[in-house]
């Protein structure tokens, strides 16, 4: 029997046990499907994870003060106020930090703006000219901070493109007026839209010059402190070189001899970049493992199956080696049926897979990644699978002597 004759009859037996076929295959469609969508999820969550890195600006350094530690609790990171404009000042200069390209320290809060009969709780950021190249963003309209604006205290904003429609809807918003606090500000332009994430709303803010934030909406003891100091590098392969002055800056001015005991922090995109995407990496395996189990559910059933074909059909075995044929012949005939059986659900639970690829960000509200590489692997995945749970059934009907199998009812 040649292999096109084989195929044929593996064809023909697949077809005949229809509802046994299609239950058989189903289990293999499921596991496929699951593999492929977790994969995906996971692909897709390192691709948002980047995305919202990159849209902290490029090159960028982050620098945050150390903890506080209040009636015995300690407080997290950033609960501190150990980092000063003066620190920002000092990173600042090329001739202590040849590698730092700009600087710009944060303060910000929680505030109300008021415009005529409007209102709108947004988050406020006092923040230096540098801001706008450092953190990657675009003005739509009206201008940006000036450094006049931050030596004069001036009582201007930038608003985000969210806050600005909140506030003002249709119109446009530059040359308005918006209370924060009690206190008149000229909106003098509107960033350009940046998204947002399940973390926070890069477009639903307001943007104010420092000095203006330190002196009229924080004051008291913590004036001159920042909350954050984001630095930007020349380059990504100076990114190394910045971290090393800008900590040794710092070490200096804050006279800490023991890098263990620093009040602040230094974290590069990098290093966020990658512990976020191991979280998502560690994920992915594990729902990958937990949706692996229903292949091997999948390729149990294909043995099953496999089986029980063997018995009801010793007779047609028997028959076949009377007439000549060989173990091998028989061996490859029930192989071939486990694998169409496998490529069959294969195919279905690939295709299964990128409609739910297209479905799902539509409920969930995050990408699926399909992997070409992926997808091609699930499929050899599933062949694989047919091959190898119907080699013990195949092997036990090529191993039926032709007598027994002839007689057997």
């Amino acid at each position: 029997m040649n292999w096109l004759e084989t195929l044929r009859t593996g064809l023909e037996a697949v077809r005949t046990h229809r509802l046994r076929s299609t239950l058989t295959v189903l289990g293999i469609l499921i596991g496929i499907a699951a593999v492929i969508l977790t994969v995906g999820l996971g692909l897709g969550a390192q691709t948002t994870i980047s995305a919202q890195v990159d849209a902290l600006g490029s090159n960028l350094l982050i620098v945050t003060p150390g903890s506080t530690t209040t009636g015995g609790v300690r407080g997290g990171l950033g609960s501190a106020s150990t980092l000063t404009q003066a620190d920002a000042e000092a990173l600042a200069d090329p001739t202590v930090a040849p590698d730092v390209k700009a600087v710009a320290p944060i303060v910000q809060r929680r505030e109300d703006l008021v415009a005529g009969s409007t209102n709108w709780t947004t988050t406020i950021v006092g923040t230096t000219p540098d801001w706008l190249s450092v953190r990657a963003r675009t003005v739509s309209s009206g201008r940006f901070l000036t450094p006049q604006d931050v030596s004069d205290g001036g009582a201007v904003t930038v608003l985000g493109s969210s806050t600005a429609t909140e506030l003002f809807g249709p119109r446009d918003p530059v040359g308005q007026s918006v209370t924060v606090n009690g206190i008149p500000f000229t909106v003098v332009g509107v960033l350009a839209s940046a998204g947002s994430s399940a973390a926070s709303n890069e477009d639903d803010q307001a943007v104010i010059p420092i000095s203006t934030a330190s002196a009229r909406l924080v004051g008291g003891a913590t004036a001159g402190s920042v909350q954050t100091i984001y630095v930007q590098a020349h380059g990504a392969d100076l990114i190394s070189a910045a971290y090393q002055e800008i900590d040794a800056e710092l070490a200096a001015l804050h006279r800490t001899t023991d890098p263990t005991s620093a009040d602040y922090t230094i974290a590069t995109q990098q290093s966020l970049l990658s512990t976020a995407n191991s979280i998502a990496r560690t994920l992915t395996v594990l729902l990958g493992g937990i949706a692996a189990i229903s292949l091997l559910v999948g390729g149990i059933g294909v043995m099953n199956i496999m089986l029980v074909s063997v018995t009801e059909r010793l007779r047609e075995i028997g028959l076949r080696k009377a007439l000549g044929a060989t173990p091998r012949a028989i061996r490859r005939q029930f192989l071939v049926e486990s694998s169409v059986l496998g490529l069959v659900g294969g195919l279905l639970g690939l295709g299964l897979g990128v409609v739910g690829a297209l479905l799902l960000p539509r409920v969930i509200s995050n990408p699926v990644t399909i992997s070409p590489a992926a997808a091609v692997g699930a499929l050899a995945v599933a062949v694989g699978i047919g091959v190898a749970f119907g080699v013990y059934p195949a092997s036990r009907a090529a191993r039926l002597a032709p007598i027994d199998a002839l007689r057997s009812e």
